[in-house]
């Protein structure tokens, strides 16, 4: 019999949100929590929102660890002044391992029928979740659960959820991290105290990138976070994808507009269309790199305020297509790929056609 193929570890060479000591960059957010806890008058629901990839969920789970596994006696040392906790404390190991019984952490899971991660938290993820908060902590502090990221819950989940905030019990803190809050029924907004967060700092977040990633050269950690807008979290995932190359060969192909080479974008929408775990991330990235790239020129369009070149060239590009169509034209294109690739994953459209469909609108653009 044959043997199968070995599963290859595809876990990221940086730490996960729940076990990442390390939050640089929102010392106001962290006061806020803190002063909040110190008051005696803690929230018992809140929306901690922001950009994707920078630090929400981690800032999520530091102040878990805080609630879970801090010292908070007050007496001789006062009140905390840090959201720092002991990492080794048997509490924080096990809220780090994923075993604390007074935590819960919910997030999108994967279909059991099709194996492959669902794009939504649906309502089994959380319907057990009021019967958990409702319970005595088992250690005596709090019971607290984060899901991340609120906004992506369907509506029913959404309901669920609001059910628990219409009623929330004693020593129950919910933390809901949100890329954008505006997804979120408005009932749960109201019933949530509002933290937002801002992206570091581009030096920051440079220098966090080189902390995850000390062999990437400066130069390549530069162009992440100015491609990212300053998201570590989503620069270090375009370092796991390759997504530097795949800008490269994004912009190769549309250099040559209103002319494309044919056979060059049907072998490209081929290699990041294929099935499998490198495909999906490739699709993937392709769908942010497109929708980064078509944002920044209908910035330039608006505002006449370019963007940094990121390639050799690329100003001119944008230049060149802003002098061949009018800024509505590329907000369409820029409406129609985004329709495009959400309707990949809604009804399952060929992603090789996706994507060529969402480079050949360019060149109708310019037409």
């Amino acid at each position: 019999m044959a043997r199968k193929p070995e599963k290859v570890d595809d876990t990221p060479p940086w730490p996960s949100p729940r076990t990442n000591p390390r939050l640089v960059g929102h010392d106001e957010a962290e006061r806020a929590l803190l002063d909040s806890f110190n008051s005696g008058k803690l929230p018992h629901a809140w929306l901690i929102c922001g950009p994707r990839g920078i630090g929400k969920a981690t800032l999520a789970h530091r102040f878990a660890r805080f609630l879970l596994a801090g010292e908070h006696g007050g007496g001789l040392f006062g009140a905390p002044t840090s959201l720092d906790v002991d990492l080794d404390s048997p509490p924080a190991r096990r809220l780090v391992a994923g075993g604390h019984a007074d935590m819960r952490n919910i997030e999108i899971g994967i279909n059991e029928r099709t194996g492959r991660r669902r794009t939504e938290i649906i309502v089994d993820d959380v319907r057990d979740l009021g019967s958990f908060m409702r319970l005595t902590p088992a250690e005596g502090g709090y019971r607290v659960a984060v899901i991340d990221a609120a906004d992506e819950m369907n509506r029913n989940a959404m309901n669920a959820v609001l059910k628990l905030l219409e009623e929330p019990p004693p020593r129950a803190v919910l933390l809901l991290v949100a890329h954008a809050p505006g997804g979120l029924l408005p009932t749960i907004r109201s019933r949530c105290r509002r933290l937002s967060l801002k992206a570091p700092p581009e030096p920051v977040a440079i220098e966090l990138v080189g902390h995850y990633m000390p062999d990437l050269p400066s130069a390549e950690r530069a162009t992440l976070v100015r491609l990212t807008e300053g998201s570590v979290g989503r620069a270090l995932e375009l370092v796991r994808a390759g997504g530097l190359a795949l800008y490269g060969d994004l912009f190769g192909l549309l250099a040559g507009l209103p002319r494309l080479d044919a056979n060059a974008i049907h072998a490209f929408a081929e290699k990041v269309a294929r099935r499998g775990d490198d495909g999906e991330r490739d699709f993937r990235t392709v769908a942010f790199l497109l929708d980064w790239w078509l944002k920044s020129l209908l910035r330039q369009g608006a505002t006449g305020e370019a963007s940094p070149d990121l390639l050799a060239n690329e100003g001119a590009l944008r230049q060149r297509l802003l002098q061949g169509a009018g800024l509505d034209r590329w907000m369409q294109v820029w409406e129609k790929v985004a329709h495009l690739f959400a309707r990949a994953d809604a009804v399952n459209l060929d992603r090789k056609q996706v994507v060529l469909g969402s480079l050949f609108a360019f060149q109708s653009a310019i037409r």
